[in-house]
């Protein structure tokens, strides 16, 4: 006969569990808090998620769903404006990802080596404050501010200094693909690295003060601090920054959507703004495309997650699942 179980107390007392319908009954009040949790979720996260589907449907507004097999998918494959979106989505947040920790590392750096603890905090509170703002505001902002038109006050500068043309019109920032990616990289930093910097700086402050100490005994200059002191306490966590960062680089969707036009599409276009105009800007919308598309794009990020979880495990010695 099968032993049951038993469960060995730290003073050495066995203990007989007791039986399973017994352990819920005893606990039924943890169980009936759970379940508008377990409802909320299954509703919200999940039932969606039945959707998927008509990834394999020709699903128009009108009519009803007709199976397609596979055709939206070899449709995808085969169009131009798909891989743009795909390309442009992976080039624009990895280098987002690389320059939004870079800015967020260097200004961390700088704030943790202030001595007028007032200034510093006066400092942070301003940096942290654009990442409080909605997107659309920011882009309204930068909009004005890089018009090509007289109250544009970029292009104003640039005519006092004599870079371009007083007589001229301008440049048009946000409508000139050569300037457009630059223009959002910069919009970027400056929203979200104030924000980028509270993990650095919570790491910076467990530094034990023991290895400045030494440094300066050693007649190290603060640079050779930075360098052989704090910059080695950071990496560890900058590698973690960036691997958990870098699961998430198909999401990118509001920040472009609100600063880019049709006149950059070739490179402004992203997965998740290509998904939006198969969906809402065309007359006749196959919702069966978009849903391939959207399939695709979780397919990928779900293999980012898998690899970023290897390579957290590489790093860090654990996972992030």
């Amino acid at each position: 006969m099968s032993k049951k179980k038993q469960v060995v107390t730290s003073t050495g007392v066995v203990v007989k569990p007791k039986p399973l319908g017994t352990r819920i009954w005893n606990n039924r009040g943890y169980y009936v808090m759970f379940i508008p949790v377990l409802i909320t979720v299954l509703i919200m996260n999940y039932w969606p998620m039945l959707g998927v589907r008509y990834a394999f449907y020709d699903y128009k507004p009108v009519g009803q769903p007709t199976w397609a097999g596979i055709k939206h998918f070899s449709n995808m494959f085969s169009t131009s404006a798909f891989w743009t979106a795909f390309v442009n989505t992976l080039q624009l947040s990895i280098m987002k990802l690389v320059l939004d920790t870079s800015a967020a590392v260097i200004v961390s750096v700088f704030l943790n080596e202030m001595g007028n603890l007032l200034a510093k905090k006066t400092l942070q509170t301003v940096i942290y404050l654009p990442h409080f703002m909605s997107w659309a505001v920011v882009a309204s902002i930068f909009s004005l501010l890089l018009s090509p038109s007289s109250t544009g006050m970029v292009n104003g500068w640039l005519k006092d200094l004599g870079i371009i043309a007083a007589e001229g019109s301008g440049i048009y920032f946000l409508a000139d693909s050569r300037w457009w990616r630059p223009i959002f990289y910069v919009i970027n930093i400056w929203k979200e690295t104030g924000w980028g910097t509270i993990i650095f700086l919570a790491t910076l402050s467990g530094i034990n003060p023991e290895l400045y100490e030494a440094a300066d005994i050693d007649g190290a200059t603060r640079m050779q601090k930075i360098r052989y002191v704090t910059m080695p306490a950071l990496s560890n966590t900058i590698v973690t920054v960036l691997v958990l960062n870098l699961a998430k680089v198909m999401n990118i969707f509001e920040s472009v959507f609100v600063l880019y036009n049709n006149a950059v599409y070739d490179v402004s276009d992203v997965i998740s703004t290509y998904i939006y105009r198969q969906t809402f800007a065309i007359a006749l919308p196959n919702y069966g495309y978009s849903t391939a598309v959207g399939l695709f794009k979780s397919l990928v990020g779900g293999a980012l997650v898998i690899i970023c979880n290897q390579i957290s495990k590489k790093t860090r010695g654990r996972g992030i699942i």
